[in-house]
């Protein structure tokens, strides 16, 4: 893995996780507005507009410099076609982050999630220093819990009736790893 920090670039074989640029919006917006994308996620909107999308990026930057979050872009390595995106929370006080991520559906089943979470996730551990990185999914999205067994996390339990999606009370699954190398 590959990472340069002025600009939050990761590099893995096949990607490039980058911050988003309001170039992005179009792409973000057209692979975002999609209702199997929206039933899987748990702050999309749909339907999604280019205004969904650049009020979404408008504090990422702000977020990384004041390193709480980091949202970034996945990308192809080599063309720079826009797949997707990862998200990683910083909570410096239990020092654990939370990844989320969404891979547009016409790229779904490449394995670009699993790429970048591992990158994430190893960028968490080794130049965040984080305890913990932990994930929740909803139970009808079981592709994105085998993307976090891949990963090595493990499953820690179902937050029965967690949130409210389409006004109904839905469960999520939460996985977890701990950063074996912290003291």
């Amino acid at each position: 893995m590959g990472y340069v920090r002025e600009k939050l670039m990761i590099t893995t074989e096949r990607l490039v996780l980058r911050l988003f640029q309001t170039t992005d919006a179009a792409a973000v917006a057209k692979l975002c507005n999609n209702y199997n994308l929206y039933k899987n996620t748990l702050y999309l909107a749909y339907p999604y507009s280019l205004n969904d999308a650049l009020s979404w990026m408008e504090h990422h930057y702000d977020n990384f410099i004041a390193d709480k979050n980091y949202e970034l872009a996945i990308t192809d390595k080599e063309s720079g076609e826009l797949f997707g995106a990862i998200v990683l929370s910083n909570n410096k006080h239990f020092n654990h982050g939370e990844i989320a991520y969404w891979i547009g559906e016409s790229y779904w089943g490449k394995g670009y999630a699993t790429e970048a979470a591992e990158a994430i996730i190893q960028f968490a551990f080794e130049e965040k220093k984080l305890h913990k990185v932990f994930a929740r999914y909803f139970p009808t999205n079981p592709a994105s819990g085998k993307v976090m067994e891949k990963l090595g996390m493990k499953k820690e339990g179902i937050l029965k009736e967690h949130v409210i999606k389409d006004r109904k009370y839905l469960d999520l699954v939460l996985y977890g790893i701990i950063n074996e190398k912290d003291e």
